[in-house]
């Protein structure tokens, strides 16, 4: 059970009269009292449901509890046993100004991911440091975070100063103090306010406690955060999460769907879809119970239809044509706070997600591991331990669209995934060239360790009449499959060594006792890339076919197959964009006319004699 339902209801004010909306969240160190501020601030503002603040008071004289401001969002019975927030609560509170969403983030250790996800959209921050404790590691850590994720609106709240008597020696020293760390990571705080959550000093109005402060309230200060209103005038940036078709009714639409991140889109606007490179333009933008409008803005979750229809997957990220676009690629630096359990190290698998994108990733190599909390390089490390902040090189099992954070911080951030955990968080600093993939690296060292027999791939040609050769068919033709097994039966028939495996065969009759039997698609490729590898190197030529084919798919089991060639056949509509096929055939084309068209193409290659026409 999460507390992530919202807890505290918005006020009567209509939504409608506000003039805005604004995402907070509040950070800070275990027990230095965000929980207590951000309650302390609903009540004192009225912003609570009725009768919360009074139930939660009953409830702590029945079990004879000290009431606390904190229990308004630590709705969970475990969590108040505990003392700690475990996930990030969100609460809603109005101003006359704006209508307020706030992320009540978790300050323990052991939940800095469920405040890296508190903090994920918001534009302004809440930082929580308790005066008689003062600065903690989590504290730097969180300040970190916030650099790291882009949000520079930091007012930091020196809280319970009724335990250190309110003094302004104590406020000060911690002000310089965290001052001076802040700035180092880029960040300027916009204030620095000196409160106590408990008693309501300088929440909502300025305390007698404290004569010798007299800047702004919390509540001031949060009014006075500003809204960013630039996304709508950046460059386009939409990732895909879905491709929905109707059939209903005559209806044949396919509705490009996502949220949009930057930027704005109208009907007519030409779009490209990366990283796979396809183009089209808008038709139509679609939205639930409502006429379609003319234009889409930066935060709208929307769908479109396209003028020109073209086959692409969810984790695309879409585009304005005439606008700069994203980069491409599979290796790229990034700054990365690391919370998984087990270290990050080189050679193991994980997932990154990045917008609607989920690919396998690798580490490459570990550049420089921080300190977050002293900002100190740590030499010779490698791998990331828990709570260290890493730059680090990273590559992924296919291309994947991003922007640099400094252009466009929100496609650029990313987490990582182990074991279906969220481990670690970033951004992408640069596009790195790779001379050579992990994959590629991979292949070399299989081929130099290779165990080879005595009979030599040549005395096989001599012997069979032909070399070993991976012929696949790519397309979205329902008769590819009946071609492969046609050719097949035609090159068997005239004497030649050829095997054609149905892909089902491989992929969807795995041992149903394993528990990790789901292949994903990177391990399709390679199990199928691993076996043409062996079946080119028994001297036959293997047919098969590979639905959905991309570019980087064909490119990957070409490099598998080396040292033996591949020969790529498309049929009808294919996904492939930059990948030229060795030949394209029509889906209409009568079977027995495109055997012949394949045949003459091997005869022109050299890979089969002459007399097979």
């Amino acid at each position: 059970m999460s507390t992530n339902t919202p807890i505290a209801a918005p006020a009567k004010t209509s939504l409608a009269s506000l003039r805005e909306q604004m995402d907070l969240v509040v950070v800070g160190h275990v027990d230095h009292g965000k929980s207590t501020v951000i309650g302390r601030l609903l009540a004192d503002t009225g912003s609570l449901p009725e009768g919360k603040l009074e139930k939660i008071k009953a409830q702590c004289a029945r079990n004879a509890r000290p009431f606390e401001y904190a229990f308004l969002l630590d709705a969970l019975k475990n969590e108040q046993a505990q003392g700690i927030t475990v996930d990030a609560a969100r609460c809603f509170f109005n101003t006359a100004k704006r209508h307020y969403i706030i992320n009540d983030a978790p300050g323990h250790i052991e939940f800095l991911k469920n405040m890296v996800t508190g903090a994920a959209r918001a534009e302004a921050a809440l930082l929580i440091i308790d005066a008689e404790e003062g600065i903690q590691e989590n504290s730097k850590r969180h300040g970190y975070i916030l650099s790291m994720l882009g949000i520079h609106q930091v007012s930091v709240v020196v809280n319970k100063m009724d335990l250190v008597d309110y003094s302004q020696e104590v406020f000060n020293n911690i002000r310089a103090e965290y001052l001076q760390f802040l700035n180092n990571l880029g960040v300027a705080p916009v204030s620095f306010i000196p409160v106590s959550g408990r008693e309501g000093d300088n929440l909502t109005e300025l305390s007698a406690n404290t004569p010798w402060y007299t800047g702004k309230t919390v509540l001031g200060q949060v009014d006075a955060f500003e809204t960013y209103k630039g996304d709508a005038d950046r460059i386009f940036r939409m990732p895909v999460q879905d491709i929905y078709k109707f059939t209903a009714s005559g209806d044949d639409r396919r509705i490009v769907a996502g949220t949009i991140e930057t930027g704005t889109i109208r009907p007519g606007d030409e779009v490209i879809f990366q990283p796979s490179g396809k183009t089209s333009s808008i038709k139509t933008i679609e939205v639930f119970n409502a006429e379609c409008p003319n234009s889409a803005s930066a935060g709208q979750a929307v769908g479109f239809t396209l003028n020109t229809q073209i086959y692409i997957k969810p984790g695309e990220l879409m585009c304005r044509k005439q606008e700069t676009s994203p980069r491409v690629a599979t290796r790229f630096r990034a700054n990365i706070f690391w919370m998984g359990h087990s270290p990050l190290i080189a050679g193991k698998p994980y997932k990154l997600k990045l917008g609607a994108t989920r690919v396998p990733v690798e580490l490459v190599r570990i550049l420089n591991v921080l300190d977050a909390s002293e900002l100190s390089s740590i030499a010779d490390k490698n791998h990331v331990d828990r709570h260290d902040v890493a730059e680090c090189l990273l590559e992924t099992s296919r291309p994947v669209a991003f922007d640099l954070a400094e252009e466009i911080e929100k496609t650029a951030r990313f987490v990582l995934v182990d074991n279906y955990e969220i481990a670690g968080c970033g951004i992408i600093l640069d596009e790195e060239a790779a001379s050579e993939s992990l994959l590629a690296e991979r292949v070399h060292q299989r081929e130099m360790t290779w165990e080879k027999g005595f009979v030599t791939p040549g005395e096989r040609a001599v012997r069979y009449g032909h070399p070993g050769k991976f012929i696949l068919f790519a397309g979205q033709s329902a008769q590819v499959p009946e071609l492969a097994k046609r050719l097949e039966l035609k090159l068997f028939l005239d004497r030649f060594h050829t095997y054609y495996l149905s892909t089902g065969n491989v992929f969807d009759h795995l041992d149903q006792d394993d528990s990790a039997a789901v292949l994903t698609r990177e391990d399709q490729i390679h199990r199928l890339g691993d076996l043409g590898r062996l079946m080119t190197d028994a001297g036959l030529l293997f047919i098969t076919t590979l639905k959905d084919a991309e570019d980087f798919d064909l490119e990957k089991l070409k490099l598998l197959n080396e040292p033996n060639e591949a020969f790529v056949i498309s049929v009808g509509d294919s996904n492939l964009n930059r990948f030229t096929p060795h030949l394209s055939l029509p889906a209409d084309l009568d079977i027995s006319e495109a055997i012949g068209l394949i045949i003459q193409e091997l005869n022109k290659k050299g890979y089969l004699p002459e007399y097979s026409i």
